[in-house]
């Protein structure tokens, strides 16, 4: 029998968003524009971000990848816990919904720490050097995980840190009736991050399920 997942409620999150994320003004009014938008479900919540910053400053990272940026709230998050000259690479398709972001990120002041390149990631990483990140964030299509974590835990430090989205996926990754590729591909990536002996691993329960591996 598949395990259920069982998420929080509405006022818990709430509660949660309240009192365990400090959103500034303009990260408020990034979600709020994205939210307008038909692929609104592919944005980050407020204590994701704010994870993510926790995570740049904890490490005291300076060199942070991004796969999948969409408007721009994860990179504007991360980039506000940068240093003055640290740098966010940020990997995306689409110039409209970066072009949302792009504007954020100027009136926040951290245009000049965030280098965004449009195209296919896979091709955009195998132009970076191994070792060259402290912290490495996959959000995108979700066939590609797989390929996305192989390169990434090239591309990372040791003691460096890949964090992946939606590692949960609503709770589907533990329906075993639930074939879909996508479905599939996050279900056994679950399964080999945490058989894998180059990494450290924990799966959090923050947002749609983050997965942390720790290059070792």
């Amino acid at each position: 029998m598949a395990k259920q997942i069982t998420f929080w409620g509405k006022a818990a999150d709430d509660y949660v968003i309240a009192v365990g994320t400090r959103e500034t003004a303009l990260q408020a009014r990034l979600r709020e524009e994205t939210r307008q938008l038909p692929a609104a479900g592919m944005q980050i919540g407020p204590d994701q971000g704010q994870f993510l910053g926790f995570l740049v400053g904890m490490l005291g990272a300076r060199r942070v990848l991004e796969i999948g940026t969409f408007t721009g709230y994860s990179a504007l998050a991360m980039a506000l816990a940068l240093p003055p000259d640290g740098r966010l690479d940020a990997c995306d398709v689409d110039r409209g919904w970066t072009d949302i972001g792009r504007r954020y990120w100027d009136e926040a002041g951290v245009q000049a720490k965030i280098r965004l390149h449009l195209g296919p990631a896979l091709d955009t990483l195998a132009g970076f050097a191994p070792d060259s990140f402290d912290l490495a964030f996959i959000d995108a299509d979700k066939t590609n995980y797989d390929a996305y974590y192989e390169a990434c835990l090239k591309l990372v430090r040791p003691g460096g840190v890949l964090a992946l989205d939606n590692m949960l996926w609503s709770g589907a990754v533990a329906d075993m009736t639930d074939m879909q590729p996508d479905t599939l591909a996050l279900r056994m990536l679950n399964a080999k991050i945490h058989a894998d002996e180059r990494v450290d691993m924990s799966l959090l329960p923050i947002g749609d399920g983050l997965m942390l591996a720790r290059r070792r």
